[in-house]
């Protein structure tokens, strides 16, 4: 049971309007979203602060920085939606997805711009900045405004894992678990 129960329907008309509109049609919404609620200024400004948007990333590259990064702050909750919701839309294979949380940046399954985003991810989450060396691979194939849409999603989601892990919220039921090595 997660250390604050999410908040159930019906809920303030605001908040069921922003819930309606992220959530797929016939999913319910994620424990995540229902217990932010319970702050509606918090939930608000989450979504507020949402990068769930079309950006300067493709879909595939914007899910390698979201997932590594849920996955290297061990938030398995967070993860396992988006690779519920994405991996396939992304094209990506069980190796790939077991790469997210398990392979070096420079696995070969990835290809060049890739290993960039991943190795990106790794220094903020290890060192909170990005080395010298790791700019440089980003710089070869992404513009300034892709750079930082790699920083603001990585930033974004440590604070989804965060609240994923202070608030112990268990699973949804078809999410995806992380793989054993």
């Amino acid at each position: 049971m997660p250390r604050i129960a999410p908040a159930e329907p019906p809920h303030p008309p605001a908040i069921a309007a922003a819930l309606d509109r992220i959530m797929p049609k016939g999913v319910p919404p994620l424990v995540l979203f229902r217990t932010m609620a319970r702050s509606p200024r918090v939930f608000e400004k989450m979504f507020a602060g949402g990068l769930l948007d079309k950006g300067p990333l493709s879909l595939r590259q914007r899910e390698i920085v979201i997932d590594r990064t849920t996955a290297r702050l061990g938030a398995e909750y967070e993860w396992g939606v988006h690779i519920a919701f994405f991996a396939d839309k992304v094209g990506f294979d069980a190796e790939r997805v077991a790469a997210t949380v398990h392979g070096p940046a420079d696995a070969p399954c990835w290809s060049a711009d890739e290993r960039a985003l991943l190795a990106a991810v790794d220094d903020l989450v290890d060192r909170r900045t990005i080395a010298d060396a790791t700019w440089d691979r980003l710089a070869a194939h992404f513009d300034e405004a892709q750079i930082l849409e790699v920083i603001a999603l990585a930033g974004y989601y440590h604070t989804i894992g965060f609240l994923c892990r202070a608030l112990e919220l268990p699973p949804e039921p078809y999410a995806a678990r992380f793989p054993a090595r």
